[in-house]
């Protein structure tokens, strides 16, 4: 049973979520919260696998509720999938270097947001190769530009630097530079002629060595440390 927290400050929005998700088998809502100090409070209590979280909602955003719980050992297994309502919402950008597994639309097709939350609690990150560049070239440029003092800031907890690619192997680097152009792992071994047991082994070493939750951090890496050219 994937167990889910859902984080929303719409009492309509989290009503229809709750009654989609509760109708699978496998799926289980066992907690809401209304802002974001509350997620914290209740993922710590709940422990989920997944937590789906609004970005913009008063007193605790999404962005600040998102780095606490994925800084939590205790939670190291708990999955967090940001919900916007644009596609390129400039706080997903933050969202995903404190650690969330990728991000949502609020007008997603139900069927779509039920296997998202299967995917994400298998580790997989919910960035579509087709968008995963445009996504990230977005985040690299909204680092580039002067902070809003109104903005919540940027945390990153192990944020990524060329010293730690030091640890990966010349192939490891260009294994990690295919996946942060949204490359699956079977595409990585077509690419690499290597079998998909072996893309997937460097992947996961990957994780290990650059103490990575998910793809998605694995992308970010990517794009903060050079190693995929940002425009």
């Amino acid at each position: 049973m994937i167990r889910i927290l859902l984080v929303d400050d719409q009492t309509l929005v989290r009503a229809g979520f709750r009654a989609l998700l509760d109708s699978e088998d496998d799926l289980e809502v066992v907690g809401e919260a209304v802002h974001g100090g509350e997620a914290i409070d209740l993922a710590a209590a709940l422990v989920p696998d997944v937590v789906l979280m609004d970005i913009r909602m008063p007193r605790v955003d999404g962005l600040a509720a998102t780095a606490q719980i994925t800084a939590d050992p205790r939670l190291a297994d708990t999955r967090v999938v940001v919900l916007t309502t644009f596609e390129l919402d400039e706080y997903v950008f933050g969202a995903l270097r404190a650690g969330a597994s990728g991000f949502l639309l609020k007008d997603i097709e139900p069927d779509a947001l039920i296997d998202a939350v299967r995917l994400v609690h298998e580790g997989q990150a919910l960035l579509a190769p087709q968008v995963t560049r445009r996504l990230i070239e977005a985040f690299v440029a909204s680092e580039s530009r002067a902070p809003d003092a109104s903005e919540a800031p940027l945390t990153a907890p192990d944020a990524a630097d060329e010293s730690r690619l030091a640890a990966l192997t010349p192939r490891e680097r260009e294994v990690l530079g295919l996946v942060g152009r949204g490359l699956s792992n079977h595409e990585i071994a077509e690419q690499l002629v290597l079998s998909p047991l072996t893309a997937k082994t460097h992947v996961s070493r990957l994780f290990l060595k650059l103490a990575a939750r998910d793809r998605a951090q694995l992308v970010v890496i990517a794009y903060e440390t050079g190693l995929v050219p940002a425009p």
